[in-house]
């Protein structure tokens, strides 16, 4: 790989001008509720028809990079996610806006997205076809396994009350099984709708559940006298310098796992950050605070989402394997270009993989200066009157929610959820959970019965495999270990 060349490519005129006019679009994108990250680059590749592959790719990967970011800021601002990789943690930032510490939350979410941004792609650039062929070897088995984690983080990501923390999550799982069964075909729980066959859009649902909801709940309190919106004050990177300085440990570890997360085809920059902040708040030596406008729980998820970017590119280029969403766009905008993703890319376009390689440090680098025009730009979304702006991010939202299928019955969904998710809250059910079970259940019901099959019914084949085992052993260890420390915490004063 020949960086030095590399390095010319991208830093010639064009392509910097596209990278960008393309940070500053994904910014915008990611910061308005309901448009994706997924959604920017999609509505870029018409334009890199008429690009070199350099350009084209380096405008997908930094539209991408800055609108994961850019999701943070209506969340701490407003308690709606701008894209699903922020909702993991939107209501921790938003807890810590109103506490005054907005713009401490707003620049943990920058440095730690850059910070993981550029793990992943060190990981990307170092160890790409090692860790490609480790998530090769993962079938339906460690997929099952590993779903079930995640779905036994909604117990730590939940409310005080498990009862209600499982309510949502069931809930979650029963939207997820709303479509044609994925064995036979017949459909299930659609009452004869063609438009639920495809099951409920998890994005008309995300936008439902926190952006509409939070729009129900201002509304019926905008007649109140409400605390002075969060301002961003002071200097913004040294508060944020300070608190991952504190939480330095975090970020390694939500950038870790965020880019292990990323090479398994499917697991996503959302996905990556549920778990970070569950596996931030089951080790924190202060979980009361979660949930309450904790800076911790954000250090771990902010990282890890964006590392996660990273991560999904090790199976995408190495074997043309798509990691998630955004690399499956990107493996088609390469297959445009006359590339073939796979073993052979590193010999026959190595000077464009070390191009792309540039491109992703270049856009965590820029990640710094753009992300706090971006941040600093919020202080006048907040000066907005909220009879004024509350319309405007309802019209965001319902162009997100329909700007994914077309589809006029993704708006019912949305009004529905929304409806839904504003009552649950209202009587103290929390909505992380049910999420997680809408992300989740799929992959856990697909990997079970494609598992099931593969194996004749015999269940030992779940933990035949090595790594099956290890993802099995750390599933029971997450239900066991709680107990065991609890009642060797109840020992103890007894001993004194």
């Amino acid at each position: 790989m020949n960086f030095i060349t590399a390095i010319q490519t991208v830093f010639e005129p064009f392509t910097l001008t596209v990278i960008v006019a393309s940070a500053i679009f994904g910014l915008f994108v990611g910061s308005m509720p309901g448009l994706t990250a997924t959604m920017a680059a999609a509505l870029l590749v018409p334009l890199t028809f008429y690009m070199d592959p350099v350009p084209a790719i380096g405008a997908i990967v930094t539209c991408s990079a800055m609108a994961i970011f850019a999701g943070d800021i209506p969340g701490a601002l407003l308690r709606i996610p701008g894209t699903p990789a922020s909702a993991a943690y939107v209501s921790e930032a938003y807890q810590l806006g109103r506490k005054g510490q907005l713009s401490r939350v707003l620049s943990v979410n920058l440095i730690a997205s850059a910070i993981g941004g550029i793990f992943g792609t060190l990981v990307l650039i170092m160890l790409a076809p090692q860790l490609a062929q480790v998530a090769l070897r993962f079938s339906s088995y460690e997929y099952f396994w590993l779903a079930l984690i995640g779905l036994s983080a909604a117990t730590l990501i939940s409310s005080s009350n498990p009862i209600k923390g499982l309510t949502a999550l069931f809930l979650g799982l029963f939207l997820a099984v709303v479509g044609l069964d994925v064995v036979t075909g017949l459909p299930r729980y659609t009452f004869g709708t063609v438009d639920l066959m495809g099951g409920v859009s998890l994005i008309a649902a995300l936008i439902g559940l926190f952006a509409v909801a939070e729009l129900f709940r201002k509304a019926a309190t905008i007649h109140e006298d409400l605390p002075p919106p969060a301002q961003v004050t002071g200097a913004i990177l040294p508060q944020g310098l300070s608190a991952i300085a504190q939480y330095r440990w975090n970020a390694l570890r939500g950038s870790t796992i965020g880019t292990f997360l990323g090479i398994l085809p499917g697991a996503g920059a959302d996905i990556a950050g549920w778990i970070s902040y569950a596996v931030s708040k089951r080790f924190s030596k202060t979980p009361e605070k979660f949930g309450t406008g904790h800076i911790e729980g954000v250090v771990d998820a902010s990282a890890s989402n964006n590392a996660s970017l990273g991560g999904a590119y090790v199976p995408a280029l190495v074997f043309g394997i798509p990691g998630d969403s955004i690399t499956a766009i990107v493996i088609g905008v390469l297959l445009i270009k006359g590339m073939n993703p796979g073993p052979t890319v590193f010999t026959q376009s190595g000077d464009i993989v070390s191009a792309i390689f540039v491109v992703f440090i270049l856009a965590n680098l820029l990640l710094i200066p753009l992300g706090l025009l971006a941040i600093k730009a919020a202080r006048h979304v907040l000066r907005i009157n909220q009879r004024m702006l509350l319309p405007i991010i309802l019209m965001f939202s319902i162009v997100g929610a329909y700007a994914v299928n077309n589809s006029v019955f993704d708006l019912w969904i949305v009004l529905g959820l929304g409806l839904l998710g504003w009552i649950m809250e209202e009587n103290g059910f929390p909505i992380a959970p049910m999420v997680l079970g809408l992300v989740l259940g799929k992959i856990v019901e697909e990997s079970f019965t494609n598992s099931m099959i593969k194996a004749g019914g015999n269940v030992i084949a779940f933990i035949d495999r090595p790594i099956a085992a290890t993802l099995a052993f750390v599933f029971f260890a997450i239900w066991i270990v709680p107990f065991v420390l609890r009642l060797a915490g109840r020992r103890v004063p007894r001993a004194s």
